[in-house]
Order: structure tokens, then sequence, then C-alpha cells
């Protein structure tokens, strides 16, 4: 009788062991990750900021319907991201998946289209077909995100910045490049909506630099994300140690010793200079008159600061074979002038260092006119290179004579014999007053009593300085239209990640959040051979479908078995 009780009533436990199970496990949600680069385990610094976030948070994320597998993993790869995001948020994150172009006549997408430009995001076009010799279809993809919090929004580009496949590479690493950076976009910007205070960044003028159009985006891009200010160093009388950063870019004028001492002071003082610098005049302008121009040393006297903080601009131009290529006549047709797009070599495309965290897997940064950097002896300073040349390069001593002859040799492995030359470099740590014996007592009393900042010898505060040696890496070119984007190169029609850079800078050097490690991150390629995989589609679609059947069936048959050997048994 009792086991006749169990046989009838087995199914009820069982199903009610189930859904208790179920229950407890919605209580308790407890992940394990298993990969060996921990793919989904968020950064500490991501997960603190993620705790500060009190109110609901809206995501749009617009990579929706039918998408070729690159954009469908990282559109999957997103959602999990977010979803993690919402354990840490205390439930404050929401997110949907919308395709904000489907099913719009041409007038309002192009309408959607422009307004998502004004916002930074691009779209591009998918080029699929299901099956080989299948017609082509192409479709508008916005591989983006916008963020809302409160009043507030802002884009999260999912390419933008991202690393390209390389040669030998396969085109889906591009996706694998941009799911490493995923945590820290979206990171950067919650941190940036829900931040009150924001850090104080000054521009700083006096010696030549520029303040027009051609650093457009640039101010644009501080008074958006800093408080921001104007520094005339030839004016003031010390600089506020209120400002966490300070950029320079591309100085002209040479620079006295009392501006330098104020640069001197701020260091001393943990301030964080971002220089962006040309030691030699060399500019394309000069090319259009005549076929060559000289680069000569502009003379700016930074020299030994420099050197002294552990770092040397070198009097030399940087000629590397991965370069971007410019418009050049090669001939008249009709009397009309023929262009031709050809590599210029003084133009190099710098990779960033993949051991550092402002530059790891970041697309190649556009610069013009390059100098090589080198690092020098500076005692308990850090030394960091972020951008360098390619494999295929070298450097052309001063004075240098710029000819458009070298179009000509750019596509010669044998001319360029360098590899990875240094190009910009990151300086952390405590450093030493370049005047510590150079200034006298009256101007010591005139600070300490007067701007109540006492002259240190030696750095109070740990401080980062960042030297680039072109100050065009941080300027846009221009159009008859006005500024195009920081990066864009009019001449191949391409952007590229200077902007990020601007941007990785900043954030190392301000933000004490430390969100930046979120960009550490490496995800291994571990793809199938996509020509089995076409030819052998059946195969394993047929394994995938018989297998589980297969197992339910012996399983259930097996169950039966033992079940009926059972009771017959008992009733024996």
């Amino acid at each position: 009788m009792q086991k006749l009780f169990y046989s009838r009533f087995g199914w009820v436990y069982l199903l009610g062991a189930v859904v208790l199970a179920n229950v407890l496990a919605s209580l308790v949600n407890t992940r394990y990750d298993m990969t060996t680069e921990k793919r989904y385990t968020l950064t500490q610094p991501v997960k603190i900021m993620l705790g500060r976030i009190h109110e609901q948070v809206n995501i749009d994320i617009l990579l929706e319907g039918n998408l070729k597998s690159g954009l469908r993993k990282l559109r999957n790869s997103t959602e999990a991201l977010l979803q993690e995001f919402n354990e840490y948020a205390d439930g404050n994150i929401h997110y949907r998946l919308i395709d904000p172009v489907a099913g719009s006549d041409d007038t309002t997408r192009s309408q959607m289209l422009d307004s998502l430009a004004k916002m930074g995001i691009q779209p591009m076009t998918q080029v699929a077909q299901s099956k080989k010799g299948e017609e082509e279809s192409q479709r508008i993809v916005i591989p983006a995100a916008i963020v809302k919090y409160r009043d507030r929004q802002l884009p999260v580009d999912l390419l933008k910045g991202v690393q390209r496949s390389r040669e030998g590479q396969s085109s889906e690493q591009l996706y694998v490049n941009a799911e490493n950076l995923l945590e820290y976009k979206f990171a950067s910007v919650l941190d940036k909506l829900i931040t009150d205070t924001l850090p104080a960044v000054g521009y700083l003028l006096g010696n030549g630099e520029p303040l027009d159009y051609r650093v457009y985006h640039l101010i644009e891009y501080l008074r958006e994300n800093f408080r921001f200010t104007l520094v005339p160093l030839d004016s003031v009388s010390v600089i506020s140690s209120r400002l966490n950063a300070l950029v320079m870019v591309k100085p002209s004028q040479k620079f006295s010793d009392d501006e330098k001492r104020k640069l001197d002071q701020y260091v001393m003082r943990g301030g964080s200079l971002l220089c962006m610098i040309d030691n030699l005049n060399a500019e394309s302008d000069s090319l259009q008159s005549s076929r060559e121009t000289i680069a000569f040393d502009r003379g700016l006297n930074l020299d030994d600061l420099l050197f002294h903080y552990g770092v040397r601009i070198n009097q030399d131009l940087i000629e590397d074979m991965q370069c971007a290529s410019i418009n050049l006549v090669v001939g008249m047709q009709g009397g009309k002038p023929q262009f031709q797009l050809l590599p210029w070599p003084y133009y190099p495309l710098l990779d960033g260092s993949r051991t550092s965290l402002i530059t790891k897997n970041l697309d190649p940064v556009f610069s013009k006119f390059t100098n090589s950097v080198d690092t020098v002896k500076a005692p308990e300073i850090a030394k960091t290179i972020l951008l360098e040349s390619s494999a295929n390069a070298r450097s052309v001593a001063t004075p240098a004579i710029i000819t458009l002859d070298a179009v000509k040799t750019a596509s010669d492995p044998k001319m360029f014999q360098q590899s990875h030359i240094p190009a910009g470099v990151l300086l952390e740590g405590k450093f030493k007053s370049l005047y510590a014996n150079r200034i006298s007592a009256a101007q010591q009393d005139t600070l300490a009593n007067l701007y109540h900042q006492p002259f240190l010898k030696s750095g109070e505060k740990s401080a980062r300085i960042i030297v680039c040696a072109d100050g065009d890496i941080l300027m846009n070119e221009l159009n008859k239209d006005g500024p195009l984007p920081l990066g864009f190169s009019k001449d191949i029609n391409y952007t590229f990640a200077n902007a990020d850079f601007l941007s990785n800078c900043l954030e190392y050097c301000v933000n004490p959040s430390g969100i930046l490690e979120a960009r550490s991150k490496d995800f291994s390629l571990r793809l199938l051979d996509p020509e089995k995989t076409e030819d052998d589609r059946s195969f394993w679609q047929l394994i995938n479908l018989m297998v589980p059947l297969g197992v339910i069936i012996i399983c259930g048959l097996v169950f039966q078995y033992i079940r009926k050997r059972k009771y017959n048994t008992g009733l024996a």
C-alpha cells in the first residue's frame, strides 16, 4: 500500500521540488565566470560606480532586426552586460531593443539619421546574403545606444574608436574588439550622467596656441564634459591648483622661464598636463605653392623642462608606411587638374600601446609631421609609451626637406627599417622641480605671501604628464562648410580615433573613479571555419536535432524499464 501511495504522488513531490528550486534560484542570483579572460566579471571601479545609481536609467539599444553574426553577437553581449549592470545598480538599469529606422518613410528616416549624426552616432550599411549564390541585401544598421538619466542623455557608439581588424585577422575581430570596450563605454557614460561635480580643465594660451576653428571640436568637448576655462599663461601670476588638468596644443612661440616656472609649480601640486607639441615648424600649406618645404626648429624653449621630467622630443620627423593618403595633382586633362590619392608617409597613423589603459584596443590615431620622443632618466617617475609608429617606419633628422616626391617611396619596405618609434609617452609620479635651486628668496616670498602658493622643490602629490610630439592630433581639419570632426581625414573620408584618445587621456588624468581599468579586458576570438560550417551544415543540424531527442527517448525507456521491473517485483 505504501509503494502504491508513493507511485501515485511521486510526480507531485517531484514537481513541488522543481518549483521550490526555481523560487530559491530567483531569490539568490549567482553566476560563476569560468572564462579564462574573465569576460563576464565586472571590474571593481565599475561595480562601485553602479552602486551610486539610485534612480532609473533608460537605455535604447539601436541594434535590432535581422543582423549579421558579428553585429548580432555584439547586440547579445550588450544585453548581457546591461543585465549584469542592473544587478549592481539595484534594478535601476532599464533597456530596450529598437530599430529606429524600421518601417519609416524616406523623410522620417533621413530626419532620424540626421538627429543621430548630431549626437555623434554614425550608421553603417550592412550587406548580407543568406547563402552562397543568393542575392545580397542591404540595410541601414546603427551600432549604438542612447543612455538617458533624469533630463540628460548621452550616446554610446559601439564601434567608434574600436581597433580595426589587422591584416591576417578575421573580419569578425572588429566586433570582438568592440566587445572588449563595451563595459568601459557604458560605464564611462553612466559615470558622466550621475556625477554632479565635473572636473576642471584649462586650455593654455599665450604662446601661439590656436584658438580658432582648428580646435573647434576640442574646445566643444572640453566645454561639454568639464568645467572649462582659458588659462593665459603669459598674464596669470600662478596657475590655480583647483584645475585638475591643463591642455597645451601646438604652441608656436618661445616659453619664458617665468612661464615654465608656473607650469612647473602646477605639476608640483599634483596637476596633470596634456602636452601636444610640434618641435618643428612643418605645415602642409607650404606645399601648396611649391612641391617642397623645410622643417625647422620652432625654438619653444621647453626642452629643459621636459627633459627634467623624463622625456625628450627629438628634432626629427617620422615617416611611416602605415600612413594616411592625400589628394595630389598628378597631371592635367582638358585643362583641369587630375587628382589621385597617394600614401603620404609624413601623415603617420600611430598605433596605441597595448600596455596602457589609455590606448589599448584603440584604432590608429591620425597625425601630421610627427616628431619622435625618447624617455630619459628621471628618479621615481614611471614612463609608459602611448603612441608609436608601425613596424615599417623611419626617422628623418632635421633640417629636413619635405618633398612631395616622398610618395614615390612610400610603399617600399626597404626605405622603412625602423619599428615602433615612440611618438607619445605618459609620465607619472612625484616630480622634482626644475627650479629647485634657481628661484630667488624674493620670488619665494611673493609666491607664499601674495599668491598663497609657497614654492615647492618637489611634488607634494603624484602628477601625470602626457607628452605627444604632434599638436595636430587634437586639431580638426576644415573645409568650405567649417570644422570637420576631430580625427577626420577629408582626403580619405575616414574618422580615426583622435577623439577617443583625447577622451581617454583626460579620463585617466582627472577621473579618480578608475573606470578606465575596464579598457584592460581582452576577449579571445573563437570562430568556426566558415567553409566547413557551410559544407557540413546539414550534418550538424541533424546532430543538434537528433542527439537531444535520442537522449530523451533513451532516458524515458530506461525509466520505464526500471519502474516496470520494480513494481512487477513488488506485486509478485
